[in-house]
């Protein structure tokens, strides 16, 4: 920015928004390119007020939403961090050279302040920032139930004009989707996470009797870029098979060697035709489409999809720990890979409770004697809600 642009901008706008304010002060930061200012500019398209006029904008110019924000300036803390190497040190004014700053622009009070205004601003005219809905239990044991008494079929040149939805993928593809939705709400994992898991991080050993064992192993996590990954350790559930990971997985496998392949590369590879997978290992199943297979499963129950996303296993496997499993907050951060200083201790709360999810009780119900009564324990058999 110009000297004289700057001059120009602050007579044109004397009372600047708090973005024109960030904005003049990264003036003083001379490693900055050009190419971090226009990420400053994308940054204001979420804003109804013009930083250059300080007047609301158009009509026609319609903002961009809060959630777009946010990733706007995770993105620019993630490359003044990283690719400018200025790390993740609030940004300060120097006390040996005042009128220099240091350290990283996105993380200044500033800017928070910022961001907790646009927030407000945002809510107060409509906007309300939407999580997806969590999974349940329930939706998962009919997820099993449809896909297991799904018919196995052969795709033919006339199932293209079968006017049923459920056609949209055959038993094999549904295989494969039920051991990923369990992986994935069971070890309260990202959806990039899940679909990257190889066969040789999978490891099945007997324990005794009719009881298994799966250990996960990740090759990468979010919060554990330099290693250090706690593997998963999940047993067989014969009380819940929509929940056995044993049994999910053993049906793959199945399938797997029924189609000809070998269990190598990638588990969850790209659907290919009606009820086929891609014979490559190295080739690996993309979110989008695997948010598409996931929402079409979802339409097979009856269940509106425009509510969930490929967040929801995490969502819905943390409430699940929670609430039916009954595991502490410390038990939940230990599973799922939270870091254990508690730094953002929001974070797990955003996962527990959104206004998105399904209410778990009725609001009339909550001290009415004659509420109906829980599923019962299959260990202790009680079916009272503290229990």
């Amino acid at each position: 920015m110009k000297s004289s642009t700057r001059r120009t901008y602050h007579a044109k706008c004397p009372n600047t928004s708090v973005f024109g304010l960030w904005t003049s002060t990264l003036w003083y930061l001379h490693s900055l390119t050009a190419g971090c200012l226009r990420l400053l500019v994308f940054f204001s398209r979420c804003d109804s007020v013009d930083i250059y006029t300080n007047k609301p904008k158009a009509l026609g110019d319609e903002p961009s939403t809060y959630s777009h924000a946010q990733k706007m300036r995770a993105a620019m803390t993630h490359y003044f961090g990283r690719e400018l190497d200025i790390g993740l040190g609030a940004w300060t004014e120097s006390e040996v050279n005042p009128g220099r700053f240091l350290g990283n622009p996105s993380l200044s009070t500033v800017v928070g302040q910022y961001m907790i205004s646009l927030r407000r601003k945002k809510t107060k005219a409509g906007e309300v920032v939407t999580s997806a809905r969590a999974m349940e239990e329930s939706v998962m044991r009919s997820l099993y139930t449809f896909n297991h008494r799904f018919p196995e079929m052969e795709f033919s040149r006339q199932s293209r004009k079968n006017k049923d939805f459920t056609h949209w993928a055959g038993r094999n593809v549904r295989m494969m989707l039920l051991l990923l939705y369990i992986l994935a709400f069971m070890c309260l994992l990202r959806y990039d996470e899940a679909l990257h898991i190889m066969w040789s991080d999978l490891v099945l050993s007997h324990v005794h009797g009719d009881i298994w064992r799966l250990e996960v192993r990740l090759p990468f996590r979010k919060t554990h870029q330099t290693g250090g990954i706690q593997p998963f350790f999940l047993y067989s559930n014969l009380e819940k098979p929509w929940l056995c990971p044993i049994r999910a997985y053993g049906a793959w496998v199945k399938v797997i060697k029924s189609l000809g392949m070998k269990p190598e590369g990638y588990v969850f590879r790209p659907r290919i035709g009606f009820d086929s997978m891609s014979s490559d290992p190295q080739e690996v199943m993309t979110s989008k489409s695997f948010l598409e297979c996931f929402r079409n499963n979802l339409l097979d129950i009856g269940i509106d999809p425009r509510f969930y996303g490929t967040h929801s296993f995490r969502r819905g496997g943390c409430q699940w720990l929670s609430m039916v499993c009954r595991w502490s907050f410390r038990r939940i951060c230990d599973w799922g890979g939270w870091a254990p200083t508690f730094d953002n201790p929001g974070t797990l709360f955003k996962y527990l409770l959104s206004w998105v999810d399904n209410p778990v009780e009725r609001r009339e119900d909550f001290f009415n004697p004659d509420r109906p009564q829980s599923d019962p324990c299959t260990h202790c058999g009680r079916t009272c809600l503290c229990a």
